[in-house]
């Protein structure tokens, strides 16, 4: 069985909605706490059994918001209470990583972290754990490091990594520079990345020492790192922790970190990566789910919910249902149909991407009670 490692500790920020999932995920019950693989249990239990070998179960800390404390604890039994960071609402990536580096560096200067979201999924723990450990030497190196994925296809739904030259790390044999990052690119572009073996998806794994992305937030977000420090300072004292969070936190800069940190380490030669060769998915829209419940049919139908009543005749797509309602399809192809108690979402597969959309117009028209 392979040993927890004993300076790392794994950080799982559980945050925000997955509009493009909606009406599935919705503000109280955001995409991590769903089952979207069959697997019988939420995405954000699936990840912390895939870092638990890894950092070992009292070496995991999630970062969620307060109304999903309970929904959080509820899944993770056994994770100790001094490990569940609260935000008192959402600041980005940044704040939320920013937070348990500043937390955990005060309490261990010399850890390393690791961050993995809560809501993606991965196939291949073997190949999963041996780029988990390479990227632990190369932090231990002093480097920023990610983990980006081979692509399987020409995807326009991921950002990419262009990786540089080799990076010499003992324990490390994959490691390379990271020359930039690039955004989602159009699908011609997409085709050219996925012919050069250099682009890598960008999964937005980061595994560093704390003391390192948190000397980066000083460089590059002053104030923000300012507000981290003193957020950490009093974390861990339950009388100051309140009013310090409910001050601080409200002001601290929305910004992801791979604007903060990725990138203008990339800039700086402070940032490595290793190939991911393992099976990855952001589920970031219904196309995507439907592929990861397909079993790789091209003309499949593939179904989600409990009590799901479907008739369906020469049909394709996914159909999600939170209802006993029959829903029968006839000749559709590429189809998503998501039904649930107050919303009804029919779309299709090229226009997955588009049910972001319908969230925002819904809060124009102050249609909250339905996000």
């Amino acid at each position: 069985m392979l040993e927890p490692i004993d300076d790392f500790y794994a950080v799982i920020p559980a945050g925000g909605i997955g509009s493009r999932l909606w009406p599935l995920s919705r503000a109280e019950a955001p995409k991590f706490l769903h089952d979207l693989t069959g697997s019988g249990q939420t995405l954000l239990r699936d990840t912390w059994d895939r870092l638990e070998p890894l950092a070992g179960r009292d070496r995991i800390a999630v970062v969620t918001g307060r109304a999903h404390r309970a929904a959080v604890e509820r899944e993770l039994p056994g994770i100790p209470d001094h490990n569940v960071f609260l935000e008192s609402e959402p600041r980005d990536s940044s704040a939320a990583i920013g937070l348990a580096a500043a937390i955990l560096h005060r309490r261990e200067p010399d850890v390393i972290i690791g961050s993995f979201a809560a809501d993606h999924v991965i196939r291949g723990t073997r190949t999963f754990e041996f780029a988990v450990q390479q990227a632990v030497a190369v932090a231990r190196a002093g480097y920023i490091c990610t983990i980006g994925i081979q692509p399987t296809e020409p995807s326009v739904g991921f950002g990419y990594i262009r990786k540089d030259g080799e990076l010499d790390v003992d324990g490390a044999p994959e490691a390379a520079m990271v020359e930039r990052f690039v955004e989602k690119p159009d699908l011609e572009t997409a085709r050219t990345y996925y012919a050069d073996r250099a682009y890598l998806w960008n999964a937005g794994m980061f595994i560093t020492r704390a003391d390192v992305l948190l000397a980066e937030l000083a460089a590059n977000e002053p104030e923000l790192h300012a507000g981290l420090l003193e957020l950490a300072d009093a974390w861990d004292d339950r009388d100051r922790r309140g009013p310090v969070v409910d001050r601080v936190w409200p002001d601290l800069k929305k910004i992801a970190i791979d604007y903060a940190v990725a990138e203008p380490a990339a800039g700086k030669g402070r940032l490595a990566v290793i190939p991911g060769h393992f099976d990855w998915d952001d589920v970031g829209d219904f196309a995507s789910l439907a592929k990861l419940n397909s079993h790789g049919g091209k003309n499949e139908l593939a179904i989600l919910g409990s009590h799901a009543r479907i008739l369906a005749d020469a049909s394709s797509g996914i159909v999600v249902s939170q209802t006993e309602r029959i829903i029968s399809l006839i000749g559709v192809q590429d189809i998503v149909v998501v039904d649930t108690a107050d919303a009804l979402l029919v779309t299709t597969s090229e226009h997955a991407q588009r049910v972001k959309g319908v969230v925002d117009a819904l809060k124009l028209t102050g249609r909250g009670d339905v996000l």
